[in-house]
Protein backbone atom coordinates (compact mmCIF):
# COMPACT_ATOMS: atom_id res chain seq x y z
CA UNK A 1 0.00 0.00 0.00
CA UNK A 2 1.12 3.54 -0.69
CA UNK A 3 -0.57 6.43 1.05
CA UNK A 4 -0.90 9.80 -0.67
CA UNK A 5 -1.88 12.40 1.92
CA UNK A 6 -3.29 15.87 1.24
CA UNK A 7 0.25 17.24 1.49
CA UNK A 8 1.61 14.77 -1.06
CA UNK A 9 0.63 15.89 -4.55
CA UNK A 10 0.41 13.85 -7.72
CA UNK A 11 1.85 14.22 -11.24
CA UNK A 12 -0.29 15.57 -14.01
CA UNK A 13 0.43 13.31 -16.96
CA UNK A 14 -2.65 11.24 -17.73
CA UNK A 15 -0.69 9.15 -20.15
CA UNK A 16 2.08 8.19 -17.76
CA UNK A 17 3.60 4.74 -17.81
CA UNK A 18 1.81 2.07 -15.79
CA UNK A 19 5.20 1.13 -14.34
CA UNK A 20 5.73 4.49 -12.66
CA UNK A 21 7.96 4.43 -9.61
CA UNK A 22 6.99 5.53 -6.13
CA UNK A 23 9.03 8.72 -6.47
CA UNK A 24 7.11 9.62 -9.63
CA UNK A 25 3.84 9.24 -7.73
CA UNK A 26 4.88 12.11 -5.48
CA UNK A 27 5.36 14.71 -8.24
CA UNK A 28 3.15 17.88 -8.16
CA UNK A 29 -0.47 17.65 -9.30
CA UNK A 30 -1.92 19.77 -12.07
CA UNK A 31 -3.93 22.78 -11.03
CA UNK A 32 -7.72 22.72 -10.99
CA UNK A 33 -7.88 25.76 -13.27
CA UNK A 34 -6.02 23.93 -16.01
CA UNK A 35 -8.35 20.96 -15.56
CA UNK A 36 -11.34 23.24 -16.07
CA UNK A 37 -9.78 24.54 -19.28
CA UNK A 38 -9.33 20.98 -20.49
CA UNK A 39 -13.02 20.28 -19.95
CA UNK A 40 -14.00 23.47 -21.79
CA UNK A 41 -11.81 22.46 -24.72
CA UNK A 42 -13.32 18.97 -24.73
CA UNK A 43 -16.83 20.42 -24.75
CA UNK A 44 -15.96 22.64 -27.68
CA UNK A 45 -14.36 19.74 -29.55
CA UNK A 46 -17.46 17.60 -29.01
CA UNK A 47 -19.69 20.44 -30.28
CA UNK A 48 -17.51 20.90 -33.36
CA UNK A 49 -17.49 17.16 -34.00
CA UNK A 50 -21.29 17.00 -33.74
CA UNK A 51 -21.58 19.97 -36.12
CA UNK A 52 -19.20 18.32 -38.60
CA UNK A 53 -21.19 15.08 -38.51
CA UNK A 54 -24.42 16.99 -39.21
CA UNK A 55 -22.83 18.75 -42.18
CA UNK A 56 -21.47 15.47 -43.55
CA UNK A 57 -24.95 13.94 -43.33
CA UNK A 58 -26.40 16.89 -45.27
CA UNK A 59 -23.75 16.51 -47.96
CA UNK A 60 -24.58 12.80 -48.26
CA UNK A 61 -28.26 13.66 -48.76
CA UNK A 62 -27.24 16.16 -51.43
CA UNK A 63 -25.23 13.45 -53.18
CA UNK A 64 -28.34 11.26 -53.12
CA UNK A 65 -30.20 14.05 -54.91
CA UNK A 66 -27.30 14.09 -57.35
CA UNK A 67 -27.94 10.39 -58.07
CA UNK A 68 -31.62 11.16 -58.78
CA UNK A 69 -30.52 14.00 -61.07
CA UNK A 70 -28.22 11.59 -62.90
CA UNK A 71 -31.12 9.18 -63.49
CA UNK A 72 -33.23 12.06 -64.81
CA UNK A 73 -30.46 13.15 -67.17
CA UNK A 74 -30.07 9.57 -68.38
CA UNK A 75 -33.78 9.61 -69.25
CA UNK A 76 -33.36 12.91 -71.06
CA UNK A 77 -30.34 11.43 -72.85
CA UNK A 78 -32.43 8.49 -74.06
CA UNK A 79 -35.01 10.93 -75.42
CA UNK A 80 -32.17 12.80 -77.13
CA UNK A 81 -30.94 9.61 -78.82
CA UNK A 82 -34.47 9.08 -80.18
CA UNK A 83 -34.58 12.60 -81.53
CA UNK A 84 -37.24 13.80 -79.04
CA UNK A 85 -34.91 16.28 -77.29
CA UNK A 86 -32.62 18.69 -79.10
CA UNK A 87 -28.95 19.26 -78.31
CA UNK A 88 -29.47 22.60 -76.61
CA UNK A 89 -32.10 21.27 -74.19
CA UNK A 90 -29.78 18.44 -73.13
CA UNK A 91 -26.94 20.91 -72.49
CA UNK A 92 -29.25 23.20 -70.48
CA UNK A 93 -30.53 20.33 -68.31
CA UNK A 94 -27.03 19.03 -67.62
CA UNK A 95 -25.53 22.46 -66.94
CA UNK A 96 -28.30 23.55 -64.58
CA UNK A 97 -28.25 20.26 -62.66
CA UNK A 98 -24.49 20.39 -62.15
CA UNK A 99 -24.60 24.10 -61.24
CA UNK A 100 -27.31 23.57 -58.61
CA UNK A 101 -25.44 20.64 -57.05
CA UNK A 102 -22.19 22.63 -56.94
CA UNK A 103 -23.87 25.66 -55.35
CA UNK A 104 -25.57 23.65 -52.62
CA UNK A 105 -22.45 21.60 -52.01
CA UNK A 106 -20.53 24.85 -51.48
CA UNK A 107 -23.24 26.03 -49.06
CA UNK A 108 -22.80 22.90 -46.94
CA UNK A 109 -19.02 22.73 -47.24
CA UNK A 110 -18.55 26.39 -46.26
CA UNK A 111 -21.27 26.38 -43.62
CA UNK A 112 -23.43 29.05 -45.29
CA UNK A 113 -26.51 26.90 -44.62
CA UNK A 114 -26.08 27.44 -40.88
CA UNK A 115 -26.99 31.10 -41.34
CA UNK A 116 -30.43 30.14 -42.65
CA UNK A 117 -33.50 29.05 -40.72
CA UNK A 118 -33.75 25.71 -42.52
CA UNK A 119 -30.20 24.39 -42.28
CA UNK A 120 -30.91 21.30 -44.41
CA UNK A 121 -31.99 23.48 -47.37
CA UNK A 122 -34.51 20.84 -48.43
CA UNK A 123 -37.10 23.29 -49.73
CA UNK A 124 -34.63 25.33 -51.87
CA UNK A 125 -33.18 22.11 -53.30
CA UNK A 126 -36.67 20.83 -54.10
CA UNK A 127 -37.69 24.11 -55.75
CA UNK A 128 -34.57 24.05 -57.91
CA UNK A 129 -35.22 20.45 -58.97
CA UNK A 130 -38.86 21.16 -59.85
CA UNK A 131 -37.83 24.32 -61.67
CA UNK A 132 -35.31 22.44 -63.83
CA UNK A 133 -37.87 19.76 -64.71
CA UNK A 134 -40.51 22.39 -65.60
CA UNK A 135 -37.97 24.20 -67.79
CA UNK A 136 -37.15 20.93 -69.53
CA UNK A 137 -40.88 20.29 -70.01
CA UNK A 138 -41.12 23.66 -71.72
CA UNK A 139 -38.00 23.20 -73.88
CA UNK A 140 -38.74 19.55 -74.75
CA UNK A 141 -42.46 18.64 -74.40
CA UNK A 142 -41.64 14.94 -74.74
CA UNK A 143 -39.93 14.98 -71.31
CA UNK A 144 -43.35 15.41 -69.67
CA UNK A 145 -43.32 11.62 -69.41
CA UNK A 146 -40.40 11.94 -66.98
CA UNK A 147 -41.86 14.88 -65.09
CA UNK A 148 -44.52 13.11 -63.00
CA UNK A 149 -42.45 10.19 -61.58
CA UNK A 150 -39.45 12.38 -60.84
CA UNK A 151 -41.72 15.02 -59.31
CA UNK A 152 -43.02 12.49 -56.78
CA UNK A 153 -39.47 11.31 -56.13
CA UNK A 154 -38.44 14.90 -55.45
CA UNK A 155 -41.43 15.60 -53.21
CA UNK A 156 -40.67 12.44 -51.23
CA UNK A 157 -37.31 14.02 -50.40
CA UNK A 158 -39.00 16.67 -48.25
CA UNK A 159 -42.33 15.15 -47.24
CA UNK A 160 -41.30 14.07 -43.70
CA UNK A 161 -39.27 17.20 -42.96
CA UNK A 162 -41.53 20.11 -43.90
CA UNK A 163 -44.90 21.21 -42.60
CA UNK A 164 -48.14 20.33 -44.44
CA UNK A 165 -48.51 24.02 -45.27
CA UNK A 166 -45.11 24.05 -47.00
CA UNK A 167 -46.02 20.88 -48.88
CA UNK A 168 -49.25 22.51 -50.01
CA UNK A 169 -47.37 25.60 -51.20
CA UNK A 170 -44.89 23.42 -53.11
CA UNK A 171 -47.80 21.57 -54.73
CA UNK A 172 -49.55 24.79 -55.75
CA UNK A 173 -46.32 26.24 -57.14
CA UNK A 174 -45.77 23.07 -59.17
CA UNK A 175 -49.32 23.05 -60.56
CA UNK A 176 -49.21 26.73 -61.49
CA UNK A 177 -45.80 26.22 -63.08
CA UNK A 178 -47.14 23.30 -65.11
CA UNK A 179 -50.16 25.36 -66.18
CA UNK A 180 -47.79 28.11 -67.34
CA UNK A 181 -45.83 25.57 -69.42
CA UNK A 182 -49.04 24.26 -71.04
CA UNK A 183 -50.20 27.80 -71.85
CA UNK A 184 -46.77 28.63 -73.34
CA UNK A 185 -46.85 25.52 -75.51
CA UNK A 186 -50.31 26.33 -76.83
CA UNK A 187 -49.31 29.93 -77.51
CA UNK A 188 -46.09 28.77 -79.23
CA UNK A 189 -47.37 25.79 -81.24
CA UNK A 190 -51.12 26.46 -81.47
CA UNK A 191 -51.62 22.69 -81.42
CA UNK A 192 -55.00 21.55 -80.08
CA UNK A 193 -53.91 17.89 -79.88
CA UNK A 194 -50.89 18.81 -77.78
CA UNK A 195 -53.10 20.92 -75.52
CA UNK A 196 -55.48 18.01 -74.93
CA UNK A 197 -52.62 15.62 -74.18
CA UNK A 198 -50.93 18.02 -71.81
CA UNK A 199 -54.30 18.84 -70.24
CA UNK A 200 -54.82 15.12 -69.55
CA UNK A 201 -51.39 14.87 -67.94
CA UNK A 202 -52.13 17.96 -65.88
CA UNK A 203 -55.47 16.50 -64.76
CA UNK A 204 -53.72 13.35 -63.58
CA UNK A 205 -51.24 15.47 -61.65
CA UNK A 206 -54.04 17.61 -60.22
CA UNK A 207 -55.86 14.53 -58.93
CA UNK A 208 -52.83 12.77 -57.44
CA UNK A 209 -50.70 15.57 -55.94
CA UNK A 210 -53.24 16.59 -53.24
CA UNK A 211 -53.54 12.96 -52.20
CA UNK A 212 -49.76 12.78 -52.02
CA UNK A 213 -49.76 15.85 -49.76
CA UNK A 214 -52.27 14.18 -47.44
CA UNK A 215 -50.16 11.01 -47.31
CA UNK A 216 -47.05 13.11 -46.74
CA UNK A 217 -48.77 14.78 -43.79
CA UNK A 218 -49.65 11.38 -42.37
CA UNK A 219 -46.10 10.13 -42.94
CA UNK A 220 -44.77 13.17 -41.11
CA UNK A 221 -47.04 12.43 -38.14
CA UNK A 222 -45.81 8.84 -38.08
CA UNK A 223 -42.21 9.99 -38.39
CA UNK A 224 -42.62 12.43 -35.49
CA UNK A 225 -44.35 9.80 -33.38
CA UNK A 226 -41.56 7.31 -34.09
CA UNK A 227 -38.94 9.93 -33.28
CA UNK A 228 -40.62 10.78 -29.96
CA UNK A 229 -40.99 7.09 -29.11
CA UNK A 230 -37.31 6.50 -29.86
CA UNK A 231 -36.32 9.45 -27.70
CA UNK A 232 -38.56 8.20 -24.92
CA UNK A 233 -37.01 4.74 -25.07
CA UNK A 234 -33.54 6.26 -24.94
CA UNK A 235 -34.59 8.39 -21.95
CA UNK A 236 -35.96 5.30 -20.20
CA UNK A 237 -32.73 3.42 -20.89
CA UNK A 238 -30.72 6.39 -19.65
CA UNK A 239 -32.85 6.68 -16.49
CA UNK A 240 -32.32 2.98 -15.81
CA UNK A 241 -28.56 3.61 -15.81
CA UNK A 242 -28.68 6.72 -13.63
CA UNK A 243 -29.02 7.29 -9.92
CA UNK A 244 -32.36 9.06 -9.45
CA UNK A 245 -31.01 11.40 -6.75
CA UNK A 246 -27.58 12.32 -8.07
CA UNK A 247 -27.76 11.86 -11.83
CA UNK A 248 -24.53 9.87 -12.03
CA UNK A 249 -24.48 6.19 -12.97
CA UNK A 250 -26.11 3.80 -10.52
CA UNK A 251 -24.68 0.68 -8.87
CA UNK A 252 -26.06 -1.81 -11.39
CA UNK A 253 -24.62 0.04 -14.37
CA UNK A 254 -21.21 0.76 -12.90
CA UNK A 255 -20.74 -2.84 -11.75
CA UNK A 256 -21.67 -4.05 -15.24
CA UNK A 257 -19.24 -1.51 -16.73
CA UNK A 258 -16.48 -2.75 -14.41
CA UNK A 259 -17.14 -6.34 -15.51
CA UNK A 260 -16.95 -5.33 -19.17
CA UNK A 261 -13.77 -3.28 -18.76
CA UNK A 262 -12.15 -6.09 -16.77
CA UNK A 263 -12.79 -8.53 -19.65
CA UNK A 264 -11.40 -6.05 -22.17
CA UNK A 265 -8.33 -5.48 -20.02
CA UNK A 266 -7.71 -9.23 -19.81
CA UNK A 267 -8.11 -9.62 -23.57
CA UNK A 268 -6.05 -6.62 -24.71
CA UNK A 269 -3.60 -6.26 -21.84
CA UNK A 270 -4.45 -2.57 -21.47
CA UNK A 271 -4.22 -1.15 -17.93
CA UNK A 272 -7.40 -0.76 -15.88
CA UNK A 273 -7.69 1.11 -12.60
CA UNK A 274 -10.46 1.30 -10.04
CA UNK A 275 -11.05 3.91 -7.35
CA UNK A 276 -13.43 3.65 -4.40
CA UNK A 277 -14.39 7.10 -3.09
CA UNK A 278 -16.11 7.60 0.25
CA UNK A 279 -17.20 10.91 1.80
CA UNK A 280 -15.66 11.44 5.21
CA UNK A 281 -17.85 11.83 8.31
CA UNK A 282 -21.02 11.85 6.25
CA UNK A 283 -23.17 11.16 9.33
CA UNK A 284 -21.87 14.42 10.72
CA UNK A 285 -22.84 16.14 7.47
CA UNK A 286 -26.40 14.83 7.84
CA UNK A 287 -26.49 15.93 11.46
CA UNK A 288 -25.34 19.45 10.61
CA UNK A 289 -27.28 20.04 7.38
CA UNK A 290 -30.13 17.58 7.66
CA UNK A 291 -30.87 14.79 5.20
CA UNK A 292 -31.89 17.23 2.45
CA UNK A 293 -28.65 19.11 2.96
CA UNK A 294 -26.77 15.81 2.89
CA UNK A 295 -28.43 14.95 -0.42
CA UNK A 296 -27.29 18.30 -1.80
CA UNK A 297 -23.74 17.59 -0.65
CA UNK A 298 -23.85 14.26 -2.49
CA UNK A 299 -25.16 15.95 -5.65
CA UNK A 300 -22.45 18.61 -5.49
CA UNK A 301 -19.75 16.01 -4.97
CA UNK A 302 -21.04 13.99 -7.93
CA UNK A 303 -20.84 17.10 -10.14
CA UNK A 304 -17.30 17.84 -8.97
CA UNK A 305 -16.19 14.27 -9.65
CA UNK A 306 -17.82 14.11 -13.09
CA UNK A 307 -16.11 17.35 -14.10
CA UNK A 308 -12.73 15.83 -13.35
CA UNK A 309 -13.06 12.48 -15.13
CA UNK A 310 -12.55 11.83 -18.80
CA UNK A 311 -15.20 10.97 -21.34
CA UNK A 312 -14.45 7.25 -21.38
CA UNK A 313 -14.20 6.95 -17.57
CA UNK A 314 -17.21 5.59 -15.67
CA UNK A 315 -18.22 7.27 -12.42
CA UNK A 316 -21.19 6.20 -10.34
CA UNK A 317 -22.73 5.71 -6.94
CA UNK A 318 -22.14 2.32 -5.39
CA UNK A 319 -24.29 2.93 -2.34
CA UNK A 320 -24.88 5.57 0.34
CA UNK A 321 -21.92 7.95 0.28
CA UNK A 322 -19.62 5.48 -1.51
CA UNK A 323 -18.75 5.89 -5.19
CA UNK A 324 -16.79 3.94 -7.79
CA UNK A 325 -14.62 5.33 -10.56
CA UNK A 326 -13.62 2.93 -13.36
CA UNK A 327 -10.62 4.13 -15.33
CA UNK A 328 -10.11 2.01 -18.49
CA UNK A 329 -6.85 2.16 -20.44
CA UNK A 330 -5.31 4.18 -17.63
CA UNK A 331 -1.99 3.68 -15.87
CA UNK A 332 -1.80 3.81 -12.09
CA UNK A 333 0.05 7.12 -12.23
CA UNK A 334 -2.58 8.73 -14.45
CA UNK A 335 -5.39 7.33 -12.29
CA UNK A 336 -3.70 8.72 -9.20
CA UNK A 337 -3.58 12.13 -10.82
CA UNK A 338 -7.33 12.03 -11.43
CA UNK A 339 -8.13 10.76 -7.93
CA UNK A 340 -5.96 13.39 -6.27
CA UNK A 341 -7.51 16.10 -8.39
CA UNK A 342 -10.99 15.05 -7.25
CA UNK A 343 -9.89 14.93 -3.60
CA UNK A 344 -8.29 18.35 -3.84
CA UNK A 345 -11.27 20.02 -5.48
CA UNK A 346 -13.71 18.54 -2.97
CA UNK A 347 -11.57 19.85 -0.14
CA UNK A 348 -11.27 23.31 -1.71
CA UNK A 349 -14.95 23.61 -2.66
CA UNK A 350 -16.91 26.35 -0.93
CA UNK A 351 -19.55 24.34 0.93
CA UNK A 352 -22.13 26.95 1.82
CA UNK A 353 -25.01 26.35 4.20
CA UNK A 354 -25.16 24.87 7.68
CA UNK A 355 -21.93 22.88 7.47
CA UNK A 356 -19.48 23.76 10.22
CA UNK A 357 -16.79 21.40 8.96
CA UNK A 358 -15.27 21.00 5.53
CA UNK A 359 -16.30 18.10 3.33
CA UNK A 360 -13.52 15.71 2.34
CA UNK A 361 -13.20 12.30 0.73
CA UNK A 362 -11.06 9.23 1.26
CA UNK A 363 -10.04 7.37 -1.88
CA UNK A 364 -8.70 3.89 -2.40
CA UNK A 365 -7.05 3.18 -5.74
CA UNK A 366 -5.53 0.14 -7.39
CA UNK A 367 -4.73 -1.32 -10.77
CA UNK A 368 -6.26 -4.49 -12.15
CA UNK A 369 -4.00 -7.53 -12.16
CA UNK A 370 -4.51 -9.61 -15.33
CA UNK A 371 -6.61 -12.64 -14.54
CA UNK A 372 -7.99 -11.53 -11.18
CA UNK A 373 -11.73 -11.42 -10.62
CA UNK A 374 -13.82 -8.29 -10.26
CA UNK A 375 -14.48 -9.24 -6.64
CA UNK A 376 -10.75 -9.39 -5.88
CA UNK A 377 -10.14 -6.09 -7.65
CA UNK A 378 -12.92 -4.40 -5.70
CA UNK A 379 -11.77 -5.97 -2.44
CA UNK A 380 -8.23 -4.64 -2.84
CA UNK A 381 -9.52 -1.18 -3.75
CA UNK A 382 -11.99 -1.14 -0.86
CA UNK A 383 -9.21 -2.14 1.52
CA UNK A 384 -7.11 0.76 0.26
CA UNK A 385 -10.04 3.11 0.89
CA UNK A 386 -10.40 1.89 4.49
CA UNK A 387 -6.68 2.42 4.99
CA UNK A 388 -7.20 6.00 3.85
CA UNK A 389 -9.91 6.29 6.52
CA UNK A 390 -7.67 4.83 9.21
CA UNK A 391 -4.76 7.01 8.13
CA UNK A 392 -6.62 10.22 8.90
CA UNK A 393 -9.06 10.59 5.97
CA UNK A 394 -8.91 13.21 3.19
CA UNK A 395 -6.26 11.29 1.26
CA UNK A 396 -5.63 8.81 -1.53
CA UNK A 397 -4.19 5.40 -0.72
CA UNK A 398 -2.80 3.35 -3.59
CA UNK A 399 -2.62 -0.42 -3.45
CA UNK A 400 0.28 -1.14 -5.77
CA UNK A 401 -0.13 -4.54 -7.49
CA UNK A 402 2.85 -6.86 -7.19
CA UNK A 403 3.84 -10.01 -8.99
CA UNK A 404 2.87 -12.00 -5.90
CA UNK A 405 -0.70 -10.76 -6.26
CA UNK A 406 -1.15 -12.06 -9.78
CA UNK A 407 -3.68 -14.76 -10.34
CA UNK A 408 -2.40 -17.89 -12.00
Amino acid sequence: MRQISEQNAVPGADDASPNATASELRAPVRGAAKSAKIHVVRARRQTLLHHKNRQNARIKRLLLIGVFALFYLIGVGVFYLHGLVDHMALIVATSLSVAVLVVFYACFALGWNNKTREKNLRVPITLCAIGIMLLMTYLAPATQILFTPFLFLTMAFVMHRVSPRTMLLLTMATLFGYMAVIASHYYQYDDWSMLKLEGALFLGLLLTLPGFVVLASRMQELHNALFKATRKIKDIEEDARRDALLGCFNRRYIVAALEQQKRMSDETGSPLCLAVIDLDHFKRVNDEAGHLGGDEVLRTFARIAEKNVRQHDVFGRYGGEEFLLVLPETSLLAALNIAERIREQVEQHDWNGKLRHRVTVSIGLTQHIPGESVLDLFSRTDTAMYMAKQGGRNQVVVEEPTADSAVA
